[in-house]
């Protein structure tokens, strides 16, 4: 009987460590700060006045959250435009706020960013094999490049609610295509949130609380909330 409970005692313990040790090893398929590169295509005055699938103020805020998450956990990030000085005009001030320096954007007259290959080059020289795809228009500058890295191996998301189509029916049958040819759709809260995973995690505590009560609608209000009647 001792002998017996010896065994099974052992079997639990044995149980309990492999279950310590999985949980602590989070899915291949999250996101984290190193292990993929951001791509933010044509944030531009021209190509959002046509958006009707998503609130122009609900845009940039998400489009502020994405920014900012990818400055503060620094994400390896291509900023490209299209056509910039004689069409599209300048990038929102979400994007400038955190990437002011002009010169670094990658301005096209491809639709697809994959074709160009100065956008191209600089995708593939930062070396990952995650990208983040985010941008306007969902249904033509985003399904190009998703499709296209999906197509040379490489393991793809796109932020649905930091893209913006011409219709509705656009946004959701281009997120429909590109889940269907195996992309990963997620949003721009989550995204930010993927990145922090641990409220433990200090050194970007603060800032990602801060970016979130600047740009994260209704989730923000209530960080300041309690921010301040903490306080008391």
């Amino acid at each position: 009987m001792i002998k017996t409970w010896k065994t099974f005692a052992g079997m639990l313990f044995a149980i309990a460590i492999t279950t310590a040790v999985h949980a602590q090893k989070p899915a291949p398929r999250l996101l984290t700060p190193t292990n993929h590169t951001l791509v933010m295509i044509d944030y531009e005055g021209q190509m959002a006045f046509a958006v009707k699938s998503i609130d122009i103020g609900a845009l940039r805020d998400n489009v502020g959250l994405v920014a900012g998450g990818s400055k503060i956990f620094n994400v390896p990030t291509i900023v490209t435009t299209v056509a910039e000085k004689s069409f599209s005009g300048p990038v929102f001030p979400e994007v400038i706020e955190v990437y002011p320096d002009h010169t670094k954007y990658i301005d096209r007259t491809t639709m697809n960013t994959w074709e160009d290959k100065k956008a191209y080059d600089a995708i593939v020289a930062k070396g990952k094999k995650k990208i983040v795809f985010a941008g306007l228009w969902t249904e033509v500058c985003i399904v190009g490049p998703v499709l296209s890295a999906l197509a040379e191996g490489y393991e793809v998301y796109f932020i649905t609610d930091a893209c913006g189509a011409v219709s509705p029916e656009a946004h959701t049958v281009a997120i429909q295509r590109m889940i269907q040819a195996g992309a990963q759709p997620v949003t721009a809260t989550q995204y930010v949130l993927e990145l922090q995973r641990d409220w433990a995690r200090t050194e970007t505590y603060a800032a990602v609380t801060t970016l979130f009560t600047k740009y994260g609608s209704a989730y923000g209000i209530g960080i300041q909330y309690a921010h301040e009647m903490l306080k008391h």
